[in-house]
């Protein structure tokens, strides 16, 4: 297992061109998005899940150059977890619609979308109540050329112990340059006192135990003291990220009550949805003044995540009832205008078969 590791963290490059290629030929795969397309469908998530662990070995990479900041994260792969169900997903609304009916489908569907949510709750919880990137299958890291995160963590008063420095001397940042700079001069000046020290010997007699991992002086943010250090935004961004993650689920469940061609579903999820994005757009706003010590800062991931998840509102023109009611009529209305058209016919008509064969599922159209 580790040289399979060591051979994909030193081949990332080529392994992400096969991987693309791999996944790309899928969606020519014969029997896709027909009948008896479990066979299409078990190849596309074998294919996904190993692409899903080839990433999280790429980015669990260690780097022994940089100093190894404290985690607020456990070891569980939440990660790795959330995009092996994404892969799986499909395949599962396969199998289930093929042995238990269109109906009794949104069981399972349900089953999965309730199992995301559980893992992007504990999730948020694990990193510190750090927005979700991707769904929580892109880890939220600290940017380290910004100084700011988004809650921001607890940070005792001292900042964080590194070992090996006597005297318990801290670095109030250890991404800052300055903060670097002293604590290495501060080191070399203990250093420097104990070879001219006599009394060094003595100290050297006592045992002396150190470790690769830092002492850390970093708490894990709780919703109390996010509610109260952020007041009103701390709140408004929990509640913004907490419907983020539940609106699936949401809509599935009304899904399973009203049925999919329902408007009921349509409007409940696109509701959610804008109440979500509200709440996390009130909760960062800069207003200046006396509130901007209460303000929430995003690092660039965050505020590119907010963008992903505005442009994942175009899928409510393919979502039921609107589908079929508006945009299916546009799709086949241009096939025709483009058919007469040499090659480009061909290939609209291609693309508007995968499009009208991908909206018959729902994992394809959920954006969750």
């Amino acid at each position: 297992m580790e040289a399979y590791k060591n051979w994909i963290r030193q081949n990332k490059d080529y392994v992400h061109s096969l991987e693309s290629l791999a996944n790309g030929l899928t969606w020519l795969l014969p029997e896709r998005f027909s009948a008896s397309e479990i066979g299409p469908e078990a190849v596309t998530s074998i294919l996904g899940i190993i692409t899903a662990i080839n990433e999280y070995i790429i980015e669990t990479t260690p780097n022994p150059t940089q100093w190894r900041v404290p985690s607020l994260s456990s070891s569980f792969p939440f990660p790795l977890c959330i995009s092996a169900m994404k892969e799986v997903e499909t395949l599962v609304e396969v199998v289930a619609q093929q042995l238990y009916g269109d109906d009794q489908k949104w069981n399972f569907i349900l089953i999965t979308e309730a199992s995301k949510a559980f893992l992007r709750l504990a999730l948020f919880r694990d990193n510190g109540y750090k927005m979700l990137l991707h769904g929580g299958e892109t880890p939220n890291i600290n940017d380290p050329s910004s100084p700011h995160d988004n809650l921001g963590d607890v940070v005792k008063p001292g900042g964080v112990q590194r070992p090996g420095y006597p005297n318990n001397h801290y670095v109030q940042n250890p991404w800052n340059r300055e903060g670097i700079a002293l604590a290495a001069l501060n080191r070399f000046g203990e250093n420097a006192r104990m070879v001219y020290d006599p009394r060094w010997l003595k100290r050297t007699q006592q045992p002396q135990t150190f470790t690769d991992n830092p002492i850390s002086a970093i708490q894990r943010p709780t919703i109390s003291s996010i509610l109260s250090e952020k007041g009103l935004r701390g709140g408004l961004f929990l509640m913004g990220e907490t419907l983020f993650i539940l609106r699936p689920l949401i809509y599935v469940f009304f899904i399973r009550k009203y049925g999919p061609r329902s408007w009921i579903p349509w409007f409940i999820s696109l509701g959610v949805d804008l109440v979500g994005l509200s709440a996390t757009s009130q909760a960062t706003k800069s207003k200046g003044g006396t509130s901007a010590q209460k303000e929430i800062h995003l690092s660039v991931a965050e505020k590119d995540e907010l963008k992903r998840r505005k442009v994942l509102w175009a899928l409510y023109i393919m979502r039921d009832p609107f589908f079929c009611t508006y945009t299916r009529q546009r799709l086949e209305s241009t096939q025709k205008a483009l058919e007469p058209v040499p090659v480009i016919g061909l290939l609209t008509e291609k693309l508007v078969e995968l499009i009208l064969g991908a909206q018959t599922r729902y994992t394809y159209m959920s954006g969750s």
